[in-house]
């Protein structure tokens, strides 16, 4: 069975799930708004800017498409059955998704967790019920990564560790759900896909869907300028463990953000479109930005990003005390 069969079959299932349980929690997710950013990038009079709003999924972010999918795809292999317990590594809302489906599903939850996520992500993880091993912050998602490849070692039978850096179910989830959605939302009309990269499985999977769909879709991968950078949940993928569902050739153009215009943007969006977004979804809106200014004046353009999440996550953080 080829790959997109594979996804095709995996996709099916989930969405017959939904619908015989359409008053439930799964069956919310996907399906979010597609928002036209109306006053931030009107110096590109020639261009459209929208954004997938992904906090409107029950969990709260981008990450509940991939966590369901594998989550259903253990399931259908027997890999997860009563009993297991759902382990990951996780920057934050991926944990979050699984806590979320976990409880719902009735499975326990054990995630690795950075120690600088934020307070309000751990906070929503116990709240949850999920336990937590958290790992040191300088070493990022890399430490917890190696964590939860230390706790499934000692124990294989215990978990169920779906290892979202590496599951093809995780990039599955938006080759058929999330890609399919820009398309509709956009009339066809998307000239070009920005998106930054953690997993990788936002952008893999939708751009690799959006190319069959249009090969002429322009998909631009976003990361951070630096090893050390504010951006979380993105990789510096020089100098990170990258994930084995990345795919380097999928993008036509791959673009570096800095954590401060992310910084900056967050505070935009907020002021000027009444949109309070994560420090990733300002990230994505730079690399828009920094995108836009490469198209000539001449040329349309409908450019679509995914902001992740809401900023309600984030209100501890000090740059927003800062002018």
């Amino acid at each position: 069975m080829g790959v997109t069969e594979s996804a095709i079959i995996s996709a099916r299932r989930v969405s017959e799930f939904a619908a015989a349980n359409e008053d439930s929690l799964l069956a919310r997710i996907g399906n979010t708004p597609l928002l036209r950013l109306t006053r931030i990038g009107r110096e590109f009079p020639n261009i459209e800017f929208y954004a997938k709003a992904e906090w409107f999924n029950p969990g709260g972010s981008v990450k509940d498409r991939p966590a369901l999918w594998m989550l259903r795809d253990g399931e259908r292999s027997g890999s997860l059955r009563p009993g297991k317990i759902i382990l990951d590594a996780t920057s934050g809302n991926t944990g979050i998704a699984y806590a979320m489906l976990g409880a719902a599903l009735g499975y326990k939850v054990r995630l690795c967790l950075p120690d600088n996520a934020s307070i309000e992500r751990k906070r929503i993880l116990r709240a949850y019920g999920a336990d937590l091993a958290i790992t040191p912050a300088a070493e990022g998602s890399d430490g917890a990564i190696r964590r939860a490849r230390e706790i499934f070692a000692q124990d294989r039978e215990k978990y169920f560790y779906p290892d979202q850096y590496s599951n093809p179910a995780n990039w599955r989830a938006h080759y058929e759900s999330t890609a399919p959605e820009i398309w509709e939302q956009t009339g066809g009309r998307i000239t070009h896909f920005v998106a930054g990269l953690g997993t990788s499985g936002t952008f893999c999977g939708t751009a690799r869907r959006l190319k069959e769909l249009n090969s002429e879709i322009q998909c631009i991968s976003l990361q951070p300028d630096s090893a050390f950078h504010g951006l979380e949940g993105w990789k510096h993928m020089a100098s990170a463990i990258v994930p084995v569902i990345y795919d380097p050739e999928l993008a036509d153009e791959k673009h570096s953000v800095r954590t401060e215009d992310a910084y900056a943007l967050v505070k935009r969006l907020a002021r000027e479109e009444g949109l309070l977004v994560s420090v990733s979804a300002g990230a994505a809106l730079a690399g828009c930005l920094q995108l836009a200014r490469q198209i000539p004046r001449g040329e349309r353009a409908v450019i679509v990003t995914i902001f992740a999440d809401s900023g309600d996550k984030y209100l501890s953080e000090r740059f927003w005390d800062e002018e």
